[in-house]
């Protein structure tokens, strides 16, 4: 009896380190992360892609310059093309005090960096700077006029460009990216906003004072409105039940 007991023990004793090593944390690798996906979106399902990009800058004498460009796919959508709209004001007409302010360095910030970057240098005073990136979604059964395109159209490898009292003001389109950039007259300062190879940049440097700046760039995701048929419903069921033969 003893050594059955005895047996029991050790079979049991060889068997813990088996189904213990089933549960025991595994670290998961950068790599694998990076592939995961909160959720998934069925083909189809998106009706409309856009871009937005608009920047603007206003001395301190109400001059204002500013341009904002559009990208918009569709499902109609042959070839995707940019369009630029110009826009301009014409301030009090009294020249701003020139800026005298000096900002070195940062040169890594341009072209030395991934993914997002936002920067704002400020060598004056009673300035203002604002950079945003924003994501919206939403549900529609379609997209709309305001999707249609506007402005004048930006073929890869061309400029347009424009000035007035605030500054000079330049979009061009690369083929690999769009980049807008305004420098400002007087010695006020520059902005700079570029979407390319895989990022963004928005970056502003001020040496005048009173100056007001906006780099804003907005995806627009407008994904059909239709609920998901029974079949779908209960595939995803079924899927569900699968887990339960692996003990989920």
């Amino acid at each position: 009896m003893k050594t059955i007991n005895w047996l029991v023990a050790a079979c049991l004793a060889t068997s813990l380190p088996v189904h213990a090593q089933v549960f025991k944390p595994v670290e998961v690798k950068d790599q694998e992360l990076a592939q995961l996906r909160g959720k998934y979106v069925m083909p189809g399902r998106i009706i409309s892609f856009g871009i937005v990009m608009s920047s603007t800058w206003q001395n301190a004498a109400g001059d204002r310059i500013g341009a904002t460009t559009r990208l918009q796919v569709q499902q109609n959508v042959i070839k995707p093309q940019f369009y630029v709209s110009m826009t301009g004001e014409k301030g009090t007409g009294q020249l701003p005090t020139h800026g005298n302010g000096l900002v070195e360095g940062g040169a890594g910030l341009l072209n030395a960096t991934q993914g997002v970057t936002q920067s704002v240098r400020a060598a004056g005073d009673n300035n203002s700077a604002y950079n945003d990136v924003a994501i919206t979604v939403r549900e529609a059964s379609q997209v709309g006029d305001a999707a249609l395109p506007q402005g004048q159209p930006l073929p890869a490898g061309t400029t347009l460009s424009n000035s007035n009292a605030a500054g000079t003001l330049s979009v061009s389109n690369s083929g690999n990216g769009i980049q807008m950039a305004i420098q400002a007259n007087d010695n006020q300062g520059q902005s700079l906003q570029r979407l390319a190879n895989g990022g963004m940049l928005q970056a502003t440097t001020l040496l005048g004072g009173n100056n007001a700046v906006s780099n804003l760039t907005q995806l627009n995701v407008v994904l059909r409105d239709n609920l998901p048929s029974s079949g779908a419903l209960n595939c995803n069921l079924d899927q569900l039940k699968g887990l339960r033969v692996t003990g989920y």
